[in-house]
């Protein structure tokens, strides 16, 4: 239980939200918290004239703004050991760095207004490019507990992402939707299409299970749900975050042909889902 929960701010209404709910992360796995602030000296990497004290007074706002989200912390979760942290570097720089002894990284679905609004979700798109642990980005309003939790799988190498969704679950005592999701046939008025379906549909229930079977030996409290839909990936997932507490899919592959799918899939879940979005690197990916 070493590696901490590792949350960014920038003093935002959505980056409180963030530590409020990595606080409540930590308190569930029994880790520590750690709060993280970078102090972008000036954008792109352009060099700029910086006047006297500057620098300084960057370093102060930072140091206010981690004093504040210390305190939500501790406000929602006390029992919870939280450190803070003061970087100079960049946002997605600062925290993919960290990511190497987290345990999970979290960050807000967008930032401060101004010319950030023109980047909303970059540092959390970033971040999932860039970590090297699984990322969750705080997306949705408060709201009832669904006590339920959707993991997405593609019936590849789902291991990473299902063992982060049963630990999830078990932790959370939810239950786990396991959605596969399938694009629409193209030709669907042939003879015997809705049998052809109902086969497919079938085949891809029966792989569902065996690719969370040995998840399920490992975590026998935790209900399963498979849900098979005829859906674009992205939609399905985008649509079962509507009812769920969270929303699980795997990172993108660094080669291979599931990588345009697999970015869809993710860019959609961190731009339009209704409740926080944990994006899980697969197997043995490192940082790009």
């Amino acid at each position: 239980m070493s590696d901490p929960i590792i949350v960014g701010t920038d003093g935002s209404v959505p980056s409180e939200r963030a530590v409020a709910w990595a606080a409540d992360e930590a308190a569930r796995y029994g880790r520590d918290l750690r709060i993280v602030h970078a102090v972008e000296k000036w954008a792109f990497d352009v060099p700029l004239n910086i006047a006297p004290g500057e620098v300084a007074s960057l370093s102060r706002e930072g140091s206010e703004v981690l004093t504040a989200a210390e305190r939500v912390a501790h406000a929602r979760r006390p029992e919870v050991p939280v450190s803070v942290e003061l970087a100079s570097e960049r946002t997605v720089r600062a925290l993919a760095d960290r990511s190497e002894g987290a345990f999970e990284l979290v960050v807000g679905h967008r930032g401060l207004g101004g010319f950030g609004e023109l980047l909303l979700g970059s540092v959390g798109l970033g971040a999932v490019r860039h970590a090297v642990c699984p990322v969750v980005v705080v997306r949705g309003g408060p709201g009832p507990e669904h006590r339920e939790i959707a993991v997405g799988i593609g019936l590849g190498d789902d291991s990473a992402v299902l063992e982060y969704a049963f630990r999830a679950a078990k932790v959370r005592e939810a239950r786990l939707r396991v959605v596969h999701a399938w694009p629409f046939p193209e030709a669907l008025d042939k003879p015997g299409a809705a049998a052809d379906l109902k086969r497919v549909e079938e085949r891809a229930r029966w792989r569902v299970i065996e690719a969370h079977a040995p998840m399920r030996k490992r975590f026998p409290g935790v209900e399963v749900l498979e849900d098979i839909v005829q859906d674009n990936p992205a939609a399905a997932l985008v649509a079962a975050s509507r009812d769920v507490d969270l929303v699980i899919a795997g990172s993108h592959p660094r080669e291979g042909l599931a990588v345009p799918r697999a970015r869809a899939v993710t860019h959609a879940l961190v731009h339009h889902a209704h409740c926080p979005v944990a994006v899980v690197p697969a197997a043995g990916a490192s940082a790009s």
